[in-house]
């Protein structure tokens, strides 16, 4: 079964599953993810603060993924 993200999920653990996931982070504003708060907020979280629509990043994140395994 093909790795998939949620909502719920930290950044921290998407970026440590899969480094190249940081251009979606990127794309949204979010340009310290080494920083300890961005990578302990969860994608659902990172999304309401940079006024993005999680359930589309989840599913253009987990695209990513598919089309990689």
């Amino acid at each position: 079964m093909a790795y998939s993200i949620t909502k719920e999920m930290l950044i921290g653990d998407i970026l440590d599953h899969d480094s190249s996931t940081a251009e979606f982070f990127f794309e949204m504003g979010m340009h310290c993810l080494g920083c300890p708060s961005a990578r302990g907020e969860s994608l659902e979280q990172a999304c309401e603060v940079h006024g993005v629509d999680c359930d589309a990043m989840v599913e253009k994140i987990n695209a990513h993924l598919a089309a990689k395994a």
